[in-house]
């Protein structure tokens, strides 16, 4: 007996709705089942985890500083895959975006005025679209894996931060730490309520990007392009689309938005720049982007969610005293849950009997022996 996928002649309308929820809820139980294990209650744990982050004004904002830089990711990454187009290095772009990004208020600290964070925004997305663009050209010109090479690309990021804040970019009256000088006042991004918390203008940006990027998928013929050459790249030569072309298209504004991401988080959330600028939110961001089912307007909702992971997951530690970890156990069970459901809409498990030997192919092997 063996089991076996046979996929589905039609998928079901009703549970592609329902399985980001499905998903949820069977990350809350095996959450539960985790805790318990731990020695915890898994009601109280939960409690901590997903209710807690919640009952403060200071706490939803940052809820928002988290959920802003998950958001521009994941929407980016949704036109990537909507195009077949698997870019795994957002977490590269997201670096480079905060490094080419802070250039004017580290090398140019005594240039201030206005222009400097307009400036800093706009060279952040370009930093960010520029190390997008590798592994777009390798794959449109020479048909290299992208997953390989924009993973790769990574930690090529991550080693030229760590070597820049520690070299020739550390901060001179910083007593010898690990970072950058402090941005002044005019690269800082606002604060959207600053008397309540501190959640700052790249939720802005993240909502207006989801709501843009949904309206060119939905209305436009580029958002057509995107998944007709994602679903059928025959059916696009045909209508004649260039692969190429979407290659790069998709990749560039992936990775500007990944880049604005990096630059907002470190002239609004950090304020300078470290060896440690990101919590992984790039590769969250591929949970975000399958979560709300590779819609913009869906991710908006599952950024928020994700977020709520980071916060729930600190809290935990301050409440219950579980490692950090737990917020990492917690995103990988839900991608898990989600890949998992949505290849139950497109096949059904088949339980099938392995086929009888015949006999007399037993008989002849006992002759020989």
């Amino acid at each position: 007996m063996r089991l076996e996928l046979v996929r589905r002649p039609r998928q079901s309308a009703l549970f592609s709705v329902l399985s980001p929820f499905i998903a949820l809820a069977l990350t809350l139980i095996a959450g539960a089942i985790m805790f318990a294990f731990l020695g915890k209650n898994p009601v109280t744990a939960l409690y901590y985890f997903f209710i807690e982050p919640l009952l403060e004004v200071w706490s939803l904002h940052e809820l928002a500083v988290k959920a802003a830089p998950l958001i521009l990711i994941g929407v980016g990454l949704s036109i990537c895959y909507l195009s077949n187009n698997w870019n795994i290095g957002a977490e590269g772009q997201f670096i480079i975006g905060a490094i080419t990004g802070s250039i004017l208020p580290i090398l140019f600290p005594e240039w201030q005025n206005a222009f400097v964070l307009p400036l800093m925004l706009l060279m952040g997305m370009l930093g960010g679209a520029a190390y997008a663009s590798i592994p777009a050209f390798l794959k449109a010109r020479f048909s290299t894996n992208e997953i390989l090479t924009s993973l790769m690309l990574v930690y090529v990021a991550q080693l030229f931060l760590d070597w820049l804040v520690r070299g020739p970019w550390r901060n001179p009256e910083g007593f010898n730490f690990p970072e950058s000088r402090n941005f002044h006042a005019d690269a800082i991004l606002p604060e959207i309520l600053p008397a309540s918390g501190r959640a700052h203008w790249g939720f802005a940006f993240a909502i207006i990007a989801a709501v843009l990027l949904w309206f060119v998928l939905a209305k436009t013929l580029k958002g057509f392009e995107v998944k007709v050459i994602g679903q059928s790249p025959r059916a696009g030569r045909f209508g004649g689309f260039s692969r190429a072309r979407m290659i790069m298209f998709a990749f560039l504004v992936s990775g500007a938005l990944a880049g604005l991401a990096g630059i907002s988080e470190v002239s609004g959330a950090i304020g300078q720049l470290r060896p440690t600028i990101s919590p992984g939110y790039g590769f969250t961001a591929i949970i975000v982007a399958f979560l709300g089912r590779l819609n913009p307007l869906g991710i908006v909702a599952a950024g928020l969610v994700l977020a709520l992971s980071y916060l729930g997951g600190e809290a935990a530690q301050i409440s219950i005293g579980v490692s950090d970890k737990v917020a990492r156990a917690f995103q990988g069970m839900l991608l898990f849950f989600v890949l998992a459901c949505d290849m139950l809409i497109h096949y059904r498990v088949r339980l099938v009997r392995s086929p009888v030997r015949d006999a007399t192919a037993f008989e002849g092997v006992e002759k020989n022996a």
